[in-house]
């Protein structure tokens, strides 16, 4: 066996499971040595399993296909072969809150594409470039679980990624007030068209739950750890809309910013384009060299042409301009199964072992 750590992904079978393992083929640090799954997978090869529901545009890396499918709720059989897991199961909040922590118990490491736990007060949810210091509340969650290398960790929402970076760079200019509307793809849904073909020509304006998470979700990026637990920040107030639009992959976001201070378009630029974060430091294997790449051209950033900036882990902005309600208006672009879910929670694994949160067992 190699020296890289042993990965369990939860929820192999899904499309965002499915994402991972595309993601994690060759990976430096991790090998997906386990994959979990419901009782009706269990026992089957992971090629049978998913048979012909493979989403993922490049084939299914060889490593994996006859790896047995283990039951994802027999949780000290599966957490005995692994370093740590990543988590994309499908189940109601509360099931998915109950078997990470369960894993968690086990001594093993957590790092959740799922929202279950996102308000769990002393549970970092974290953009690895933005809030890598709410790493450090996993010490008071292991007082909590009993545990000394078990918790849970997770990543944001898939909608925020084409804004709140952008936000962040900006912090100084103190933006007060947002207005985003996202126009978020069908693979958020874990569709294809194939799967969904009522989406072909249509649009959807209502995502369940998208948009208190959409407005609430970046607050909470931007908090502080206080006695133990993350207390989200109080501005900008921001105010969204999500519509499900007939792409494939790729968020796009129209918003709307009020400053405090009053920045120019080069200085705004000029912040987005020299972003970096911890990431970017520390050369994480997945972390995009360029964060946020701004686009000059009146019709980019465009799905079709900028999606997969970076592998998919950069984000693309244009048509910053001035607004004659607010100040500044932009267009951001995002790929939401990428830096949206998987790709997120690997960059956020990788963080962690830098840190010293995720070790052999």
């Amino acid at each position: 066996m190699s020296e890289k750590l042993k990965v369990g992904i939860l929820g192999g079978t899904g499309m965002v499971g499915q994402r991972f393992i595309s993601l994690l083929e060759n990976h430096p640090w991790f090998e997906v040595t386990t994959i979990a799954a419901s009782p009706r997978s269990a026992g089957k090869t992971y090629e049978d399993a998913v048979g012909d529901r493979w989403k993922m545009t490049t084939p299914m890396p060889e490593a994996v296909k006859k790896i047995v499918v283990m039951n994802v709720n027999e949780v000290e059989k599966v957490a005995a072969q692994v370093d740590f897991v990543f988590s994309a199961v499908d189940m109601t909040k509360e099931e998915i809150k109950k078997i990470e922590e369960e894993y968690a118990k086990t001594e093993t490491p957590v790092v959740s594409n799922n929202s279950a736990h996102r308000w769990t007060p002393d549970v970092p949810m974290v953009v690895p470039e933005i809030n890598p210091e709410h790493m450090k509340v996993i010490d008071f969650q292991k007082k909590r679980l009993g545990t000394t290398r078990g918790f849970v960790a997770v990543k944001p929402n898939c909608s925020i990624q084409s804004y709140a970076p952008v936000l962040t760079a900006w912090k100084e200019f103190e933006p007060t007030e947002v207005v985003a509307t996202t126009y978020q793809a069908i693979s958020g849904a874990g569709k294809t068209f194939k799967d969904w073909p009522e989406m072909v020509g249509n649009i959807i304006p209502y995502i369940g739950g998208e948009e208190e998470k959409s407005e609430k979700e970046p607050l909470r990026i931007w908090g502080k750890i206080e006695d133990g637990v993350i207390v989200p920040a109080t501005s900008p107030v921001i105010t969204c809309q999500c519509i499900r639009v007939p792409v494939l992959n790729g968020h796009t976001a129209a918003v709307f910013v009020k400053f405090n201070k009053k920045p120019t378009k080069e200085q705004l630029i000029e912040k987005l384009v020299n972003f970096k974060g911890l990431p970017q430091e520390l050369e994480l294997p997945s972390a995009p060299k360029q964060f946020i790449q701004y686009l000059e051209e009146d019709n980019r950033p465009q799905v079709s042409l900028d999606v997969d900036y970076e592998k998919g882990m950069g984000i693309s902005v244009g048509r910053l301009r001035e607004d004659t309600v607010y100040d500044w208006k932009f267009i951001g672009l995002s790929h939401n199964t990428v830096r949206g879910a998987a790709g997120g929670a690997v960059l956020c694994a990788e963080l962690l072992k830098a840190q010293g949160y995720i070790t052999k067992k």
